[in-house]
C-alpha cells in the first residue's frame, strides 16, 4: 500500500455499537451485505460479508470512505436527491455491483444512505419490506449519533479558530484547552491549509457535509495530527507534526482534497486550497493561517497555479496578494514601464526586460535564453533605457522595474481567470477570509 493511500485512510471511529447492531441484524436478516455511509461517502458502519462483496464493497471497508470513482457515480445517478429507495445501476470498471439504496432522512435533511446489494438490481417485496420497517430505526439512532458529535465538532471549531485568532489572548487560552483535550499535540511544526469552494448551485448544506467528509481523513495521518473547522463554502485545516511536511507532500494532499471535493460536488465546485508556511507549534500557528489566507487568494486568481497556492512558492506575489482589491489594477504599474508597454515594439521589450531581469542582469545568460546575438541584445536594452528613461544598471530602478513587471503579470492573470474581484471581508476576528463570488 502507498504512503499516499495510507494517510488518505480514514481514522474516525465506527458508528456506535446501537447503529452497528441495527445494520448488522438487517443485514442478517436479508443474508445480503448492508453499508451505512454518510452524505459525503464516508462510510460510518458496515455489516459482515454475505459473499457478495465486490472490489467498491472492499476499498470501502479499508479507507474508510466511497472511491472517488464512486462518488462520482452515485452523484451522477442523482442518488443524493432521492426521496425514496431505489436502484444504483452497478458498474464493472469500478467494481461496483448493483445496490438498492435507501436514502436516509430527517426533516428533508439527508443523513446518509443504507444500500444493501443486490447483485440482481431486484429486491423480493418481502426484502423491501424487512428494509422499510428497519430503516425508521436507522434514522432515529443516526441523528441521535449526529447530534452527538455535531456538538463535540463545535466544540474543536471553536478551540481551533480560536487557536488561530490575532488576539494573543484568546491563542493561548485555546492552545491551553487544545492540549489539556489533547485535541492536538503540542508537535514542533505547525501548518495551515484552508480550502475554498465556489460558490454554485450546490446547497451549502452539501458543501459542508463534502469538506466534512474529505477532511476527516486528515485528522490523522502517517505525518501529522489534524484538525479542522468548517463554514460556509470554506474549510480550515491544521496540522501538527514532528518534522517539517515536505512541500510536495503538501501538494499532494491538496490534489488529493481537490480530487474528492469534485467528485462529491462537481466541476463547478472548482476548490481551491492555500498552504500557509511551516511554523513552530501551535502557538505560532496563526501565522501560518494569516499566510494560507494569501496562498488561497492567490490559488482562486492565478490560473498558472492549478487551484493550489503555497505560500513558500509566491515570492513577491506575496505580498501584491495582501493589498485591497480596489488598488489591485493598472494604476499600480510604474510610469517607466507603461511607457515600455505603449512604445514600438513594446512586446518585445518586454519579453526582454523580463528574461534581463530574471536573469539578474546578465548578458550571457539572457542572450543565449533570447537566442540572439550579444550586439541585439545590447541594442534592446538601450532601447528600454530610453523609452523608460531609466538605468538598468542602477538597482533601484532595476527593482522599479521588475516589480512593475510581477504586478503586470498578476493583472494578466486576473484577466484570464475573469475574477471579478470578490471583496474580502471578516467572518469573525477568528474566522476571517475570504468570500469569492461564484
Amino acid at each position: 500500500m502507498t504512503t499516499a493511500t495510507t494517510e488518505q485512510r480514514r481514522r474516525t471511529p465506527a458508528g456506535t455499537a446501537a447503529l452497528r447492531g441495527l445494520i448488522e441484524r438487517l443485514a442478517e436478516s436479508l443474508r445480503r451485505s448492508v453499508t451505512l455511509t454518510d452524505a459525503s461517502g464516508r462510510r460510518i458502519c458496515s455489516s459482515r460479508h454475505y459473499d457478495d462483496a465486490d472490489p467498491a464493497r472492499l476499498y470501502s471497508l479499508l479507507q474508510g470512505r466511497v472511491s472517488n470513482e464512486v462518488a462520482r457515480h452515485v452523484r451522477d445517478q442523482g442518488v443524493l436527491r432521492w426521496s425514496k429507495p431505489g436502484f444504483l445501476p452497478g458498474r464493472e470498471d469500478l467494481g461496483l455491483l448493483p445496490r438498492y439504496c435507501v436514502p436516509l432522512r430527517e426533516r428533508g435533511h439527508l443523513l446518509g444512505l443504507l444500500t444493501v446489494i443486490a447483485p440482481d438490481t431486484s429486491l423480493t417485496p418481502e426484502e423491501t419490506g424487512t428494509v422499510a420497517r428497519a430503516t425508521p430505526a436507522v434514522v432515529g439512532q443516526l441523528y441521535a449519533d449526529q447530534v452527538a458529535a455535531d456538538a463535540r465538532r463545535a466544540s474543536e471549531q471553536r478551540l481551533l479558530l480560536s487557536l488561530l485568532d490575532p488576539d494573543p489572548t484568546a491563542r493561548a487560552d485555546s492552545r491551553t484547552r487544545i492540549l489539556d483535550d489533547a485535541l492536538l499535540p503540542d508537535a514542533p511544526h505547525a501548518v495551515v491549509s484552508i480550502v475554498q469552494v465556489a460558490r454554485s448551485r450546490v446547497s451549502p448544506g452539501q458543501v459542508a457535509t463534502a469538506l466534512h467528509g474529505v477532511l476527516e481523513g486528515f485528522r490523522r495521518t502517517r505525518s501529522a495530527h489534524g484538525a479542522f473547522a468548517v463554514a460556509s463554502h470554506r474549510a480550515v485545516l491544521l496540522q501538527a507534526a514532528d518534522r517539517p511536511l515536505p512541500p510536495e507532500a503538501l501538494r499532494e494532499q491538496s490534489a488529493r482534497i481537490r480530487e474528492a471535493l469534485g467528485a462529491r460536488l462537481g466541476a463547478s465546485a472548482a476548490p481551491v486550497i492555500g498552504v500557509g508556511g511551516h511554523q513552530s507549534g501551535l502557538a505560532h500557528a496563526w501565522t501560518s493561517h494569516e499566510q494560507a489566507l494569501v496562498a488561497v487568494r492567490a490559488a482562486r486568481r492565478m490560473p498558472g497555479l492549478d487551484g493550489i497556492g503555497c505560500w513558500e512558492d509566491l515570492g513577491e506575489f506575496a505580498v501584491l496578494l495582501q493589498l485591497p482589491d480596489h488598488a489591485l489594477n493598472e494604476s499600480l504599474l510604474p510610469k517607466p514601464l507603461r511607457a515600455l508597454l505603449e512604445s514600438s515594439g513594446g512586446h518585445r521589450l518586454e519579453a526582454t526586460l523580463r528574461c534581463f531581469l530574471n536573469h539578474a542582469g546578465s548578458v550571457p545568460r539572457t542572450a543565449e535564453a533570447l537566442r540572439i546575438h550579444r550586439t541585439s541584445l545590447y541594442y534592446r536594452l538601450r532601447q528600454i533605457q530610453d523609452v523608460t528613461g531609466l538605468d538598468l544598471d542602477n538597482g533601484a530602478d532595476r527593482i522599479t522595474l521588475h516589480l512593475g513587471l510581477r504586478i503586470r503579470e498578476l493583472l494578466v492573470s486576473l484577466g484570464a481567470s475573469g475574477d471579478d474581484r470578490p471583496r474580502e471581508h471578516a467572518a469573525g476576528a477568528a474566522a476571517r477570509g475570504q468570500a469569492e463570488a461564484a
